[in-house]
């Protein structure tokens, strides 16, 4: 059936979780017995970087954890490999239906081909794709308006850079990354026509090293620092905690993270000072909304996109930072909404 539920808010509740290697070589974390009694057992594939990312894997963990608290959820957890093959991701997803985990989802857009080839393998299983859209009958489809978020993330960086010196680091030079930079540059540009936007991507094509190196990540910000850039905004996964780190060393400067709040993050808190705001996306209600569906008899099916109106992305405002802007980013909030502004999705 469509999904026709107003997105749910997201909370957290925290799990010791320990790691193990498989025999295949991935990570696999938090994985429970299980059993063909009845009980909800959910089986996810992160994208590289997995659980611990202080991003977008991170905010699908979240909805996991909500289910394992709230619904009783048994969870396995794999995580894909820098340099894989389609086979593996295969391998992956087919090893989770398998094993009775139903739903199995797939977090981020690399595992599109591998849920269209073997979503109608599994017909009984409810498969979730996170990022990209199939047209597998069994597969909920889960994605974000991540436009209209960076949109916001645009008009505050215009607000707070001393100079209109801004930055965009990008994961990978991909479409979906390319939307991020699409709505943050607009965002920039209405609200201060002379200010300038450097796009900067990490890796290109297949190789998605971008998403997970931190080392490129604060290289890229510092050369960005160097040249008197003061904003600078990361959609690069777990690179990005690299560029928060060259950013929060030089005074003055500002990060803006991404999918999850990341000056909340236990591992980024400590630059949290810096850290003006994150792009959030709730990946994690897709998550939970997709497990409650399965749960309950009724599984969800089709694409939804968590937008801007229903807090499917967001602008957080952890710090204070925003306090003295805020009533400006609420009336661009209000225009996206309502249509006024319309926000492109590519540069």
């Amino acid at each position: 059936m469509r999904r026709v539920s107003k997105i749910t808010a997201a909370c957290i509740a925290t799990a010791a979780l320990s790691f193990t290697a498989t025999a295949c070589g991935e990570s696999s974390t938090g994985e429970s017995s299980g059993s063909d009694s009845g009980e909800l057992k959910i089986g996810m594939a992160y994208d590289v970087g997995g659980r611990g990312d202080n991003s977008f894997n991170d905010s699908a963990a979240r909805g996991l954890d909500k289910a394992k608290s709230e619904l009783g959820a048994q969870t396995k957890e794999l995580t894909a490999k820098h340099g894989e093959t389609p086979a593996d991701r295969e391998a992956r997803l087919s090893s989770l239906a398998q094993s009775g985990y139903n739903p199995v989802i797939a977090v981020g857009f690399a595992y599109k081909d591998t849920i269209d080839k073997i979503a109608p393998k599994f017909p009984k299983t409810s498969f979730g794709l996170v990022d990209s859209v199939s047209d597998a009958k069994n597969v909920d489809s889960i994605v974000f308006t991540e436009e209209q978020g960076s949109y916001l993330a645009g008009v505050a960086a215009a607000l707070k850079s001393k100079d209109g010196k801004i930055g965009f680091i990008g994961g990978v030079d991909l479409p979906l990354i390319k939307k991020f930079a699409a709505g943050f540059e607009q965002g920039v540009e209405e609200t201060n026509p002379k200010a300038t936007v450097q796009i900067q991507y990490l890796t290109t094509g297949t190789d998605l090293s971008g998403f997970g190196s931190p080392d490129k990540g604060k290289a890229a910000a510092q050369g960005m620092l160097d040249k008197g850039i003061d904003v600078i905004y990361a959609a690069a996964g777990g690179s990005g905690a690299g560029a928060i780190e060259a950013i929060a060393a030089k005074k003055g400067t500002w990060a803006i993270g991404v999918d999850s709040d990341q000056a909340k993050d236990p591992a980024l808190s400590k630059y949290s000072a810096s850290i003006l705001t994150s792009v959030v996306k709730n990946v994690d209600a897709g998550v939970f909304e997709l497990a409650k569906s399965v749960k309950d008899g009724k599984p969800l099916t089709g694409t939804h996109t968590y937008s801007l109106a229903e807090d499917g992305v967001s602008l957080v405002t952890t710090g204070g930072h925003l306090a003295d802007i805020q009533a400006k980013l609420d009336e661009a909030k209000k225009k996206i909404v309502d249509g006024t502004i319309k926000v492109r999705t590519t540069t």
